[in-house]
């Protein structure tokens, strides 16, 4: 088969809206969706301040299986509100991750799965948003003591502010050349350090330092795979017949610490100071 034809036979995975995302990875005729747009569960607060809600608060959370395996997938729609975490969509994922560790201790292996593109909290929603981001970071670190939680982070959004915490909990992440990882967003970078240390228009920048590529090989993410939906799939089935890794990332905090120690604030970092920094090569 030539490279023309393979792409011809590629279906986007960024291209998907969550319900998409969620329904694609789960084996068929498996997915089933809780709290669905019919249970009309929306944010109290966006009508307040003349936002229109969305019926399911841009968070989907699916039971199905992936090869054979249960799993719970969270879907965050980045096209509502870029993804961010408010009062409603953040307790539907921590309850969904909560329930799931219930199921392993009463003897069901029940995984999850992170679809996440999202800016993190919710500003409209404040304090109840970031209440509801730490109850998603509990409830990973709870559930992955059981089982594998795999994070993928595929694009257009990205995954920023609190829920890039929530993505470097997760016992293995999936990413796309599309995705953006990352503490603070670019223009929050820019807003605060001036566009002469971080220019939030200047995309092949963006990319080359927080981009999908850049994180692999800075080894801050497990797999970079192609935006096809059948790639994404068979990589999440992968890691989560691996079970869980041996040590969580997150645990390698001094590693870590140790490494952004070297960092020279004085001059802006560049692409290839990034990799050997994560590398661990001396700079």
């Amino acid at each position: 088969m030539t490279d023309n034809a393979h792409l011809l036979k590629q279906h986007s995975f960024v291209e998907l809206g969550a319900r998409q995302r969620a329904r694609a990875l789960l084996d068929a005729g498996s997915f089933r969706e809780l709290i669905d747009p019919f249970a009309r569960m929306t944010s109290p607060w966006l009508p307040k301040q003349g936002v229109v809600p969305q019926a399911d608060d841009g968070v989907v959370i699916a039971k199905g299986s992936i090869g054979g395996k249960p799993v719970v997938v969270c879907a965050i729609e980045g096209n509502f509100q870029g993804g961010s975490m408010g009062e409603v969509g953040g307790a539907k994922m921590a309850g969904a991750l909560e329930l799931a560790a219930e199921d392993n201790r009463k003897g069901i292996p029940t995984a999850a799965v992170l679809l996440l593109e999202t800016g993190g909290v919710r500003l409209q929603e404040a304090n109840l948003g970031l209440a509801a981001i730490a109850e998603i970071h509990a409830a990973i670190v709870d559930l992955r003591r059981y089982q594998p939680v795999i994070g993928v982070v595929a694009g257009s959004v990205g995954c920023f502010g609190g829920m890039s915490i929530a993505a470097g909990l997760c016992s293995y992440l999936v990413v796309t050349q599309e995705a953006r990882l990352g503490l603070n967003g670019p223009q929050v970078i820019e807003q605060e350090a001036g566009i002469e240390e971080y220019d939030s228009r200047d995309r092949p920048f963006i990319w080359s330092i927080t981009g999908g590529e850049q994180r692999y090989a800075s080894g801050l993410v497990d797999a970079f795979v192609a935006d096809d939906v059948a790639a994404v799939q068979q990589h999440v089935e992968h890691l989560l017949h691996k079970g869980k890794p041996e040590q969580e990332r997150s645990s390698q905090y001094a590693l870590f610490l140790q490494r952004l120690g070297q960092v020279d604030t004085t001059t802006q970092i560049d692409p290839a100071a990034v990799r050997s920094l994560y590398q661990g090569e001396q700079p």
